[in-house]
């Protein structure tokens, strides 16, 4: 176990879960912005849709307080509980990391951290989405 929470996985561990695991979310915990200029994962090919809550909120990136209330209701809403399996994404595996810790802490025992998120490190050129993350496996994403 990570500190904080049940583990970290890479995306394709992830996806194979999503597409398994009736029972298991992927938790993104980026910004609005993030999603609508930088995209989602699309994850209608196994017939299941992202839970999409901010841990911080654009432009002032202030943590959101009631972060865990939220994430309670849309794992509810989504048909989960607090032993489903949530897997947390991000650009590059910290916030994930934030909201795995913050999820276990409100009782959710099974949070993982998808290492490097949806977009991972930035390359030689500065450019993210290349070297590895959501993005760089050639998993399935859309753009709004």
């Amino acid at each position: 176990m990570a500190e904080g929470y049940k583990g970290d996985v890479d995306v394709r561990t992830c996806w194979q879960a999503l597409a398994g695991e009736p029972d298991s979310f992927l938790v993104d915990v980026r910004t609005h912005a993030e999603w609508s200029y930088v995209g989602l994962p699309d994850l209608q090919a196994i017939g299941r849709a992202p839970v999409l809550i901010e841990w911080q909120s654009y432009p002032s990136m202030a943590v959101a307080p009631d972060f865990a209330e939220r994430l309670a209701e849309a794992v509810t809403q989504a048909g989960g509980s607090t032993q489903s399996s949530l897997y947390f994404l991000c650009r590059s595996g910290v916030r994930s990391i934030a909201g795995a810790v913050a999820a276990t802490r409100a009782g959710f025992a099974n949070s993982y951290n998808v290492l490097d998120g949806f977009e991972g490190p930035p390359d030689e050129e500065a450019h993210r989405g290349r070297l590895a993350g959501w993005k760089a496996a050639g998993l399935p994403w859309s753009q709004r």
